[in-house]
């Protein structure tokens, strides 16, 4: 890469330096090339980890609650703390990455979930607990939408969903097999050790991030705007760059249909599911089984839609088509007879398997805005998917009655069937996105 012109990549500066220079100093741009995928790599091993440590906050919040002398319901409000601060933080960390590109960004967002494992490790009261709370949703805003946003930047816009499947497909499976893993750890070490091996990893992250992660060459309109002698006033720029993509149709609608998809993946897949199967007098085992199952669903729909969708040269309809095959594995999950507990495991993982249909959500709003929001789009499809998901946890726990039997879980569970089916109705509206590019 020595003696190499910035030119030949899109840009208009020499490096004639180290071979290391490209990396270390100034934006460059190589669409596809060895240094995309290694910051997009670094940014997947990014959402993995911090996946990771979400993950094993259920496994060792047990133990943290012995060891602070908390309650079970001082652990739960610690944990709806991180969920408020995430979605609150998440609208406005798409719109920062567009402002401010990736670098320095993402390195302070690796720094913030690092320093949220290290506080973690020190939990011996309430406040250093909802601290570590408040610190990690900061940075783990950044993560999801940050891998996305990469591949946005540095990769061909066709291949835009496909990049941003491939890193909910390695979340999935960080996800299936972190908790097993977690709880292995656990037989060997202490929590507290545990979550510091969390943050020592973060601390590698940073140092990988600092020096690899840079911003791409902008194009012509971003180029443009970065020529713009006055600019505006961060927060209204941030504001505006929501409002814009809010007033975009696709963005809303695609945001609504991902958001249905995967709030109802994540609340059977996490808490649900589960439920459901031990109403049904599976024992706990199998109901443990489910989740990862649904995960292991999920790791193969998330890219394996955004190829159809590609082969096909079509968005609206297998994202439609995806939902509302979600929309019958989950009523068949919550209405099959008694006696199908094995089926249920199949059923689970059409539950995962169908969600990645929610992915074509991310695809079809990058594809409706400017690249120069396409940051502040997949914030807010991101966004809307957890506060669906927190909601569809939330509610049905409501309407619940204590010691619930499988006919009550049928009840509760219904509005998940229908946002599903009304999630897809909306997609019916999606103006049609395929074969567009933002460049």
């Amino acid at each position: 890469m020595a003696n190499t012109t910035a030119a030949a990549s899109g840009g208009g500066t020499e490096y004639k330096k180290h071979p290391g220079a490209r990396f270390l100093h100034g934006p460059h741009r190589t669409i596809g090339g060895v240094e995309a995928w290694i910051v997009w790599a670094l940014c997947t091993i990014f959402v993995v980890w911090l996946f990771a440590i979400q993950t094993g906050y259920a496994v060792v919040s047990p133990e943290i609650q012995d060891t602070a002398s908390l309650t079970v319901a001082q652990i739960g409000l610690a944990g709806s703390i991180y969920t408020w601060a995430f979605a609150l933080c998440q609208f406005f960390s798409g719109a920062l990455l567009d402002r401010f590109g990736s670098r320095p960004l993402l390195t302070v967002a690796v720094a913030f979930v690092t320093a949220g494992a290290f506080l973690y490790a020190q939990t011996d009261s309430m406040g250093t607990l909802v601290a570590a709370q408040i610190v990690l949703a900061v940075g783990s805003s950044f993560g999801f939408v940050g891998a996305g946003y990469i591949g946005g930047q540095w990769f061909p816009a066709a291949r835009y969903g496909l990049m941003f499947g491939l890193v909910q497909s390695l979340a999935s499976l960080g996800s299936a097999f972190g908790q097993p893993a977690i709880s292995w750890q656990l037989e060997l070490v202490t929590w507290q050790q545990l979550l510091n091996g969390f943050g020592a990893a973060g601390v590698v992250l940073i140092v990988l991030f600092a020096l690899l992660v840079r911003n791409p060459t902008p194009g012509p309109e971003l180029s443009a705007r970065a020529a713009d002698t006055v600019k505006p006033p961060l927060l209204p720029s941030v504001f505006r760059d929501l409002g814009a993509c809010f007033r975009n149709r696709n963005v809303v609608l695609s945001a609504l249909l991902a958001g249905v998809s995967f709030g109802s993946m994540l609340a059977m897949g996490v808490l649900w599911g589960p439920r459901v199967m031990e109403a049904r007098g599976a024992e706990s085992s199998l109901a443990a089984v489910l989740t990862a199952v649904s995960w292991l669903g999920l790791a193969i729909g998330a890219p394996l839609f955004n190829l159809l969708s590609d082969h096909w040269n079509n968005r609206r309809i297998p994202a439609v088509v995806g939902v509302l095959l979600q929309a019958v594995a989950i009523s068949l999950l919550i209405y099959l007879p008694k006696e199908t507990n094995s089926v249920s495991v199949v059923t689970m993982f059409a539950v995962g398997l169908f969600a990645g249909a929610h992915m074509l959500g991310f695809t079809v709003a990058g594809e409706s805005v400017p690249g120069a929001l396409v940051g502040s789009s997949a914030a807010i499809v991101n966004g809307v998917c957890f506060i669906v998901g927190g909601v569809l946890q939330a509610v049905p726990g409501k309407i619940l009655p204590d010691g619930p039997q499988l006919a009550d879980y049928g009840h509760a569970l219904l509005m998940m069937p229908i946002l599903l089916v009304l999630g897809a109705f909306a997609g019916f509206f999606i103006k049609e996105t395929a074969g567009t590019s933002r460049r």
